[in-house]
């Protein structure tokens, strides 16, 4: 039923949206909560499915949906009246974010643009992923399927995830891969993909080297001259500073 008591509940999620924006958005740290709250996309979002969904919980037909559309021409991000949504979840930019009917979000939830919580196949039922809390999700990745993101993952981004990704550890690559970060589990909701590990190119150092290795054995068995081993060279820096300023 519709009420005082719901009013109260939407009034305090809000109120918990629009701190998550102050605590994890810089550009939002030094404006007043009534900015946030008339010009970020994410908690505009986050408000319209709030009411979607009390609706949709209702039972009340059409407006929930309609809500919903409304919400995805303004702000460019998809939300499912049906999807459950937890306290603190932050949409960054938000621009082509999807988010499916089945999908559930737990607490403290950090998604950049791009980002896709969706289905697979045709079949009814649950089909959408589960995260948990404390999650980062970054710009583009893709999650397909009823999977399970644990407690405190991070998913790189433009990651295509399709199998349950363990609790604080971080996923890269298409199809995803967990990797850990300098042999710490991830912490906080910071964006640092610049140093995030990279096991296409680590396969690829192993590969090099073990055809070097076959090569030195040719050439010596053929009493040969081997020519220089040639280099790996890395696509991207292994040092320098975060860019999410840590």
């Amino acid at each position: 039923m519709l009420g005082l008591g719901t009013l109260r509940r939407v009034a305090g999620e809000l109120r918990r949206d629009v701190r998550a924006a102050h605590e994890r958005d810089p550009a939002a740290k030094t404006v007043s909560s009534i900015e946030v709250l008339a010009n970020w996309p994410g908690v505009h979002a986050l408000l319209s499915h709030r009411v979607a969904h009390t609706l949709e919980a209702a039972g009340i037909p059409l407006a929930p949906r309609a809500l919903a559309y409304v919400s995805r021409s303004l702000t460019g991000i998809e939300i499912h009246p049906a999807a459950r949504i937890g306290d603190g979840l932050f949409i960054d930019h938000g621009m082509g974010v999807v988010i499916g009917e089945t999908a559930e979000v737990g607490e403290n939830v950090t998604m950049y643009q791009g980002v896709t919580l969706g289905g697979t196949g045709f079949a009814t039922g649950k089909r959408h992923p589960t995260v948990e809390d404390n999650v980062t999700i970054g710009s583009g990745a893709k999650l397909l399927g009823p999977i399970t993101i644990g407690h405190g993952a991070k998913i790189g981004a433009n990651a295509v995830v399709i199998h349950d990704v363990p609790p604080n550890s971080t996923v890269v690559g298409n199809p995803g891969h967990p990797v850990r970060v300098d042999g710490r589990r991830p912490e906080g909701p910071d964006a640092d993909w610049v140093h995030l590990p990279d096991p296409i190119a680590d396969a690829l150092k192993q590969l090099s080297r073990r055809i070097g290795e076959l090569e030195r054995e040719l050439a010596a068995a053929r009493g040969e001259e081997r020519d220089a081993e040639a280099e790996v060279v890395p696509l991207r820096p292994v040092r320098g500073p975060n860019p999410a300023g840590g």
